[in-house]
């Protein structure tokens, strides 16, 4: 059964591309009362436990307010929203007295009390709307960050449509957000158990569903049955689709598959020893045994591949090391 409703993934934001290119559009954006602004810091999204920290428009500073740092982000009714990227070093640089600096000070006010969460750790916790606003929000943060130079010929961009594309002060060059595809698989062998990994930079005892990048000129499903004879030296043959969501840390759009392990193949794992450490079969009673025991940690549950386990398993699987 195909996923639904994957926590990233979800919307209700009309994306209002057509405005994106309207003169004048962050003045009004920011002259408007039904402008709402979500807070991006370093990655991070300003969120409480009754979802996003909205600010109305007026409140932001006039020198806040550039295309460099503001990005529409769509509007829900007569409500219109922008994401305001904080500059990473806010708060840090401090005069003699041990004040922000003039230049920060009045943005640090404006995020005084406010607490800033990774989109990982809160986004199954969000409404529809604040995943769809968070999720956008961060995603575009994230390319900005990345790409402040023509990849052409090496100069300087600058932002236009409202967030939406970087153009060439030299060759005028037009640059668009970037999506890498990846694909995410549950693998699953003849006696129904599901292949999980720990991957060589996680935490102790993390498994999940392994996954990886696409490559030029690659399918999907290629890419699936690729990935897992790389990392583990099992072999797929079937392959089926399953639902999709952006991860945006810094640019993925996450593809997940269903995979079956090849018949009249064996299921015995060779981990790569550089992707993955480890890698096992579990059957339904040994991976809540394992997890109920803590020997086993599951991704968190804003993730896709918590939702394909959960898919797999039937049901929630209760996890104290899980956000």
């Amino acid at each position: 059964m195909a996923l639904t409703r994957l926590p990233l993934a979800r919307t209700t934001i009309d994306a209002d591309g057509a405005s994106r290119t309207r003169p004048g559009l962050l003045e009004e954006l920011r002259a408007a009362v039904t402008t709402r602004v979500v807070l991006v810091h370093r990655g991070l999204v300003g969120a409480d436990e009754a979802g996003l920290t909205l600010l109305d428009a007026a409140r932001v500073p006039v020198q806040a307010w550039t295309p460099e740092q503001v990005h529409y982000l769509g509007r829900e009714g007569a409500e219109r929203f922008v994401a305001l990227v904080l500059p990473d070093h806010l708060g840090a640089e401090r005069d003699l007295d041990g004040a922000p600096v003039d230049t920060d000070a009045p943005l640090v006010r404006l995020v005084a009390g406010v607490d800033f969460h990774h989109l990982r750790d809160v986004g199954d916790r969000l409404s529809d709307r604040d995943a769809g606003l968070a999720t956008t929000a961060v995603a575009l943060a994230a390319w900005h960050e990345r790409h402040p130079r023509c990849p052409r010929c090496g100069e300087a961009t600058e932002v236009v449509d409202a967030g939406w594309v970087r153009r060439c002060t030299v060759d005028h060059s037009l640059h668009y957000p970037r999506t890498d595809a990846a694909v995410i698989m549950a693998v699953v062998d003849a006696e129904d158990r599901i292949l999980l990994g720990h991957a060589a930079h996680w935490p102790e005892r993390r498994f999940s569903t392994l996954a990886g990048y696409v490559e030029p000129g690659e399918a999907l499903e290629a890419a699936v049955r690729r990935e897992v004879a790389e990392e583990t030296g099992i072999r797929v043959g079937e392959v089926r689709y399953e639902g999709s969501q952006p991860w945006p840390f810094p640019c993925s759009l996450m593809m997940a598959f269903r995979a079956e392990v090849a018949a009249g193949t064996g299921t015995e794992i060779e981990v790569d020893g550089v992707e993955l450490t480890d890698a096992r079969f579990f059957t339904r009673a040994e991976l809540a045994a394992a997890v109920g025991a803590g020997e086993v940690h599951l991704p968190m549950r804003s993730s896709i591949a918590r939702s394909l386990i959960e898919d797999w398993f039937g049901g929630p699987l209760p996890d104290r090391n899980a956000r």
